[in-house]
């Protein structure tokens, strides 16, 4: 009965820990989505994941990527014309024709607000030539980003495959995609808009489009418009099923929430629902805090050692390989950039940001001013979250044969 009870006691501590280390939520089951990640908006930290590394297809959550790509390599008053390519996509279209021109700045309402398929093309098609080179561009943007199991094959996020394999992402690469989208200031104000009019450069047709987000006006009891819904993209495919992400910024904390495989036909509202249900988790969990303040560091011995000025003349040691005036004791210090000092994260009450140190016990001279010496860890959870360089205080040079002879020189015949 005894080990009984002992091995139950470490069971539960074992669970403990985990808890502790992985961001798991006791009411995942009712997550409707296959995929699903809470992020830190700023950091880019998962606070809470569902196989959130797992690679699902993603739909027209794809055009999140489309649109930042031609927000950086293109402006908006580039005329793009149709081809017969981008004309022949399936719906939902905005119902272009081979030949006609439109403004780049008009096709990325049409993109992000209605998510026209035609439209994602023309646009790949205007920035890469085609859209095999446009998905070159997009997986390439991907890995920068972070994107560790994302790979683009089409513009629009119809399902598709190439050489490369399905059309895919993960919840997490598809947060942080989002998560930079939204540092894009124009990126926002589309996403953002409720309806928009325009027509080509012609001027004789002209189109309407309507947003499709309807978190941006959803009455939530978790959210409303005043508490900052930056963005959102929605998407739907046969293989992807219904898809969402967004970012929200609410009491100051910037979440961003992706979900992949959210339902299928007759689930439609399922991505309401566990969007509200992350938001809320992250906003009754998490709080923001800075780096706690870097620790004192002990002095280094450094071997081999010039002495100080003034002090006794150094002589060997018998019973030591250096001998006690050959080594002095170095001042070290840290700092960190000041984006670092001032950046946030979003923590639980549980957790805990503490420095590790990375020093040697000694090292030999010389010593230059400014040298590294060693590492700070920031570590949360067993995992690095920023680190900063020890460097020297000081320069001490080393003792050799030529150093003795002048001080030698020095002391008997000066």
């Amino acid at each position: 009965m005894k080990n009984r009870r002992m091995a139950a006691v470490v069971l539960m501590t074992a669970v403990l820990i985990i808890l502790q280390i992985f961001p798991v939520w006791a009411k995942e089951e009712q997550l409707y989505a296959l995929s699903a990640v809470l992020m830190d908006g700023e950091t880019g930290r998962v606070l809470y994941g569902k196989e959130a590394y797992k690679g699902r297809p993603n739909a027209s959550t794809t055009k999140v990527m489309t649109c930042i790509l031609a927000l950086e390599m293109a402006s908006g008053d580039d005329y793009v014309q149709v081809s017969r390519n981008a004309a022949s996509q399936p719906q939902t279209h905005l119902g272009m024709r081979e030949g006609q021109q439109f403004y780049l700045e008009d096709l990325l309402y049409s993109l992000m607000l209605k998510s026209h398929n035609d439209t994602a093309v023309a646009i790949a098609e205007h920035i890469g030539g085609s859209v095999e080179k446009f998905a070159l561009l997009m997986n390439e943007k991907a890995k920068s980003l972070g994107c560790t199991d994302t790979h683009f094959v089409t513009p629009n996020g119809l399902d598709a495959e190439d050489e490369g394999g399905v059309h895919h992402t993960t919840a997490r690469d598809l947060a942080l995609i989002m998560a930079y989208a939204i540092k894009n200031a124009t990126f926002v104000h589309i996403t953002q808009t409720r309806d928009y009019t325009f027509s080509d450069i012609s001027g004789k047709e002209h189109y309407s489009v309507h947003n499709t987000n309807a978190f941006l006006d959803m009455e939530t009891g978790v959210i409303s418009v005043t508490d900052g819904v930056l963005a959102g993209k929605t998407g739907f495919t046969g293989d992807a099923g219904y898809c969402y992400v967004c970012a929200v910024r609410q009491d100051e904390k910037l979440f961003i929430v992706a979900l992949l495989g959210c339902g299928w036909p007759g689930n439609k509202n399922y991505k309401w629902s566990d969007t509200k249900k992350l938001l809320s988790y992250g906003r009754e969990n998490y709080s923001y805090v800075l780096l706690p303040d870097l620790p004192d560091l002990p002095e280094i011995t450094v071997t081999d050692a010039v002495p100080e000025e003034n002090s006794p003349y150094p002589e060997k040691d018998k019973d030591s390989a250096y001998p006690e005036q050959l080594q002095r004791r170095l001042k070290v210090h840290a700092s960190l950039p000041e984006k670092e000092q001032t950046k946030r994260y979003l923590l639980k009450k549980t957790e805990t940001i503490i420095w590790e140190t990375e020093l040697p016990d000694k090292i030999a001279a010389p010593v230059r001013e400014n040298q590294k010496i060693g590492t700070l860890h920031a570590m949360l959870n067993g995992k690095e979250i920023v680190s900063c360089s020890v460097t020297s205080n000081e320069k001490i040079g080393r003792i050799t044969y030529k150093w003795y002879v002048n001080k030698i020189f020095q002391d008997y015949f000066h």
